[in-house]
């Protein structure tokens, strides 16, 4: 072989060395990122136990009241709290908030007023199979006896008077005629059944009512949502979800759905974070490309005292920094940072028009009304 043979062997053999090369670092720098693994916590040493036992020697002699190194504690005549202190304890929050029963502002009430008082048995025995009329819930409630207060029908309890509601509108529009008209005979056959008489009110006055209610929640339900677009290499689920976690986030219901929670358990979630279902489903999550990802906020369903879209702002500059993303809007048009401004000056203007309604952001009433 010749000198010129042998050396365009040797080019030719480094060019194709560097063709493997380009065509490997370009596939791994197109690759999905993927979640860095976490290192197990180390936990401490445990400590010896000593098997109980019935001899009072087991203990050594002047030890004061030791075990082997662990404290027995404080007696217990020293846990005693004094009456005035107790009352000075914080009180723990609930863990759900109270539900509210049947409102006029929102809902039809009749009221069933039966011939004598009605067992929770037979109350609960006479009710309809579905609690809708057509697309708007459907509820009954009696006053209680003993309490006084209306409540779901509950077995062992005695009622003197019952209530048939309907709401008036949801975000599937307002209450028709037809709806109406479903709603009488479901309250109906149950007012039948306990030998009760229902009074109910002016159905056009009602529909009108629904109709009315229904433009004002139509002109002030605010869903936002954004949309964190990669800027390079796509993402994998776990590398998704792992950013996330870090801010708080918490796998929802449904595939490809992370929640941020509220403040209080039992309410609903602060932002949603959701990506492609059929990438969350994959056989193979860390070769599932994500190239982008939406934030929403459903503003009727939080309260204001959450600072909801302020978390927003906050999670998606997190998220676009830690995943080298970039904020965009629905389309996928980049959003600056002032474009964000005026919608939180619509949001505080939207909340305080709530609160002048009665339906203030993540009330009971306004989580029904905007469902």
């Amino acid at each position: 072989m010749s000198t010129l043979q042998l050396s365009l062997a040797i080019i030719g053999g480094l060019v194709l060395a560097l063709i493997v090369a380009y065509n490997a670092w370009t596939s791994r720098r197109n690759a999905p990122k993927r979640a860095v693994p976490q290192e197990p916590e180390r936990t401490a040493e445990p400590t010896l136990r000593q098997e109980p036992a019935f001899d009072a020697d087991a203990a050594a002699p002047g030890d004061g009241g030791a075990f082997h190194g662990l404290d027995r504690g404080p007696e217990p005549a020293s846990h005693t709290v004094d009456a005035a202190d107790a009352m000075e304890l914080p009180v723990p929050p609930m863990l759900h908030e109270r539900r509210l029963g049947l409102d006029p502002l929102i809902d039809i009430i009749a009221t069933l007023q039966p011939e004598q008082s009605v067992s929770g048995d037979a109350a609960l025995a006479a009710l309809p199979p579905t609690r809708r009329a057509g697309s708007k819930p459907f509820a009954i409630e009696g006053l209680n006896e003993v309490t006084q207060q209306w409540e779901t029908p509950a077995s062992g309890q005695r009622y003197q008077s019952f209530q048939a509601g309907v709401q008036l509108a949801n975000r599937t529009g307002a209450l028709n005629e037809i709806e109406f008209s479903e709603f009488v005979v479901k309250a109906q056959a149950f007012a039948d059944a306990i030998n009760a008489a229902p009074d109910f009110p002016d159905m056009l006055q009602e529909v009108a009512r629904a109709r009315e209610l229904d433009q004002f929640a139509s002109d002030h339900d605010a869903q936002l949502s954004f949309m964190l677009r990669a800027r390079q290499a796509a993402w994998s689920p776990g590398y998704v979800q792992q950013n996330a976690a870090r801010l708080g986030f918490v796998p929802g219901a449904m595939p490809g759905r992370l929640v941020l929670p509220a403040s209080t358990q039992g309410l609903p979630p602060v932002l949603t974070l959701g990506y492609d279902t059929q990438a969350a489903l994959s056989e193979d999550p860390d070769q599932s490309a994500i190239r982008d990802i939406t934030l929403s906020l459903d503003v009727a369903q939080v309260h204001r005292s959450e600072q909801p879209f302020a978390r927003l702002r906050e999670v998606a500059a997190a998220l676009c920094e830690a995943m080298d993303g970039v904020l965009c809007d629905q389309n996928g048009q980049p959003l600056p940072a002032m474009a964000m401004d005026p919608i939180a000056a619509d949001l505080e203007l939207l909340y305080d028009q709530l609160d002048g309604r009665e339906l203030s952001a993540g009330s009971v009433l306004a989580r029904r009304l905007f469902s």
